[in-house]
């Protein structure tokens, strides 16, 4: 496994598949190094893409928002992405694309050691938790593996587009803060 430095440079000019071929920068993530609590999204999207920064668009602001509501510390969090470029037109990664970039969501892992990590949408369920994983059906429950305590949740974007889903979201973000309280007092 590489240290921080030796892994963000490795992503900054990783060529592994065609997403770097339009990218404008890498998303590596952001957030504490010693992170009890590890978010992982899809991937980048235009906003993301521009800043360098992870989930600063309208769905990173709805994100903060529930992560404040929620009583969560931003300060003992680390937000990362299953690809760390932009695929085109916000697409969903393809599998080559995401096994490219999975050994450097590992890498973080290994380095940040948090004590639970959620998927934020289908597509970080799939590649994290399982790849048969079904969001509306599976959501909200948690999973232990390799230390790890796994949960999958609506993607804050999905929220924005169907405001249903935003009270089973609520009750799942509510877990969480629980959980992470529960591992904290351990």
């Amino acid at each position: 496994m590489l240290g921080w430095e030796g892994l963000e440079n490795l992503c900054i000019n990783c060529k592994k598949c065609r997403l770097h071929e339009k990218r404008n920068k890498v998303v590596f993530g952001k957030g504490s190094r010693t992170a009890g609590l590890m978010f992982v999204g899809e991937g980048p999207g235009r906003d993301e893409d521009v800043s360098g920064v992870p989930f600063v668009g309208k769905a990173g602001q709805l994100l903060d928002r529930i992560l404040e509501a929620a009583g969560i510390d931003q300060k003992d969090i680390y937000i990362g992405n299953i690809v760390k470029c932009r695929p085109p037109g916000n697409r969903i990664p393809t599998p080559d694309e995401a096994r490219a970039c999975l050994p450097y969501l590992r890498n973080q892992v290994y380095i940040i050691k948090p004590k639970i990590i959620v998927c934020l949408g289908a597509t970080a369920a799939k590649y994290i938790i399982d790849d048969r994983i079904r969001i509306t059906r599976d959501r909200g429950r948690w999973h232990e593996r390799k230390g790890y305590w796994l949960m999958a949740t609506y993607h804050p974007a999905a929220l924005l587009r169907d405001e249903t889903k935003k009270r089973p979201a609520w009750e799942d973000f509510k877990s969480i803060a629980a959980k992470l309280g529960e591992l904290k007092a351990h």
